[in-house]
């Protein structure tokens, strides 16, 4: 491909995407293609000469789109939102173009200070300390295991990194019920050991006790071991429950226990100053972490991480060959030094440009709606004798089942609701996930998606509940 093709090509590219996001809604949200129809297409060894790029685009519109779960479709409701926006895509056009590795300063200085002073945009939006230093991670599980090396290292006098585990005893990590699964995996990762993880309970509401967190590590203290990291949760996975900072700040301070807070959905509605609650006591935490890549419309990956003491998290992980030194080294950050990848994507553009296209004003608008088209939901689900709420809304997502009257047996409701998910997402119209609470069949339903309209929510209600009726 010369670079005259590669110029009409190109535009053809673009006008394909532009085509897709407006004609978005014509496709069915969830893949309905059976496990292994993909592979089948697909030859079993690459083509020896040269395939035309117009028989290459044909291919991807006839067997890569029907295998596509369509997250950009505003009735994607499903997990989490992994959103994009047209700032965010053209970046990241301009990103592939360039084709920049950002390990170093050396090695593009302008992906370097970019991020830098993303990093500084991003801290002041949502409201955290000035002390506070951020760099872009891939995403909140690799963020959260920089903070669980980082804290491992910490307890043990950053000895395990030069002489391992030997010795060291027993460093315990503790978080709630409800967190993420990252957690146990970075604590296995970290070679902490998964018995060493407290699972401290929760309240009604799904957020942790921070009494019950007070007395895992005494008694830990008094068995000899080192309590090593806590992980609180703004916006639990399940549920986006909050776990109360302040008091879990607090008890780690007394402790001298490391705090890591994953806040990788609701992060993003720190930009809102009424949502500043749930980050009251952040000065106590040492490290945060949110996701611009799942609802400030910037593309994966893109994940925020901040820490307050940079200078542990190069400890822990600082290694400089000689074939990586510069001269300029003590004057820059090199951001190799700041988590587990030496080659890093020049992320920071596409903030640059999401940042700077909506304002932040205009991304506050998007959130504050996303946010009253989920309570207006959340009303109407309340309100309805045949379904219940099963956790509270403080955000986006909303957790709830269809529970006709005339049925009390828990076991069949849980069926019930498992079968109605599948008939919903079997329609195409919608894409929803589960959960459970309490040993409760939940659907979550997450008021997201970047092109979501007040009509996705009323036609996502309307088509639940004529969905939920008709299993009678």
């Amino acid at each position: 491909m010369d670079f005259t093709d590669f110029r009409k090509q190109g535009h053809e590219v673009v006008d394909w995407i532009a085509d897709y996001l407006e004609g978005i809604e014509e496709f069915p949200v969830m893949s309905q293609v059976s496990p292994g129809r993909i592979l089948e297409q697909l030859p079993r060894g690459p083509p020896a000469e040269p395939v035309p790029f117009e028989e290459i685009l044909s291919d991807f519109n006839n067997i890569v789109i029907p295998g596509i779960t369509h997250w950009q479709h505003p009735s994607f409701f499903a997990y989490f939102p992994a959103n994009s926006s047209p700032p965010s895509v053209l970046a990241e056009m301009l990103t592939a173009g360039l084709g920049v590795q950002c390990m170093v300063w050396q090695t593009s200085p302008a992906g370097t200070e970019l991020e830098q002073r993303m990093m500084e945009w991003l801290r002041d939006m949502i409201g955290l300390p000035p002390g506070f230093e951020g760099v872009i991670q891939d995403g909140a599980s690799t963020s959260t295991l920089c903070s669980i090396l980082t804290a491992r290292e910490r307890a043990a006098g950053y000895a395990i990194n030069e002489s391992g585990m030997d010795g060291v005893g027993k460093l315990i990590t503790y978080s709630s019920t409800e967190t993420h699964s990252s957690i146990e995996k970075g604590v296995k990762i970290a070679g902490l050991g998964r018995e060493n993880i407290r699972k401290v309970p929760v309240d009604d509401d799904y957020a942790m006790i921070p009494d019950e967190l007070e007395r895992a590590i005494e008694a830990d203290m008094s068995a000899g071991n080192t309590p090593t990291c806590v992980v609180a949760t703004v916006g639990t996975t399940g549920s986006t429950a909050i776990d109360p900072v302040k008091e879990i700040g607090e008890i780690c301070s007394r402790h001298g226990v490391w705090l890591h807070i994953d806040a990788a959905l609701a992060g993003t509605a720190l930009i809102l100053p009424e949502y500043r609650w749930m980050i009251d006591g952040v000065e106590n935490a040492d490290s945060f972490v949110f996701n611009p890549h799942k609802w400030m419309f910037t593309n994966f990956d893109c994940s925020a991480y901040f820490v307050k003491d940079p200078g542990s998290l190069r400890r822990t992980f600082e290694i400089t060959p000689e074939y990586l030194r510069t001269k300029v080294d003590k004057q820059v950050n090199n951001y190799r030094d700041w988590g587990i990848q030496l080659g890093r994507r020049f992320r920071a553009l596409k903030l640059w440009f999401v940042i700077r296209s909506y304002g932040v004003e205009g991304l506050q608008r998007k959130v504050r709606k996303h946010l009253t088209l989920a309570k207006k939901l959340a009303e109407r689900i309340s309100r309805s004798q045949d379904f219940e709420l099963l956790a509270p809304v403080p955000l986006n997502t909303i957790c709830f089942r269809y529970s006709p009257p005339d049925i009390q047996d828990e076991r069949e409701i849980n069926a019930i609701n498992e079968r109605l998910l599948k008939d919903l997402n079997r329609t195409g119209e919608v894409y929803m996930t589960h959960t459970t609470l309490d040993d409760r069949y939940t659907i979550r339903l997450v008021v997201g998606q970047t092109y979501i309209k007040e009509r996705h929510v009323d036609r996502a209600w309307e088509l639940i509940r004529k969905t939920a009726r008709s299993q009678k």
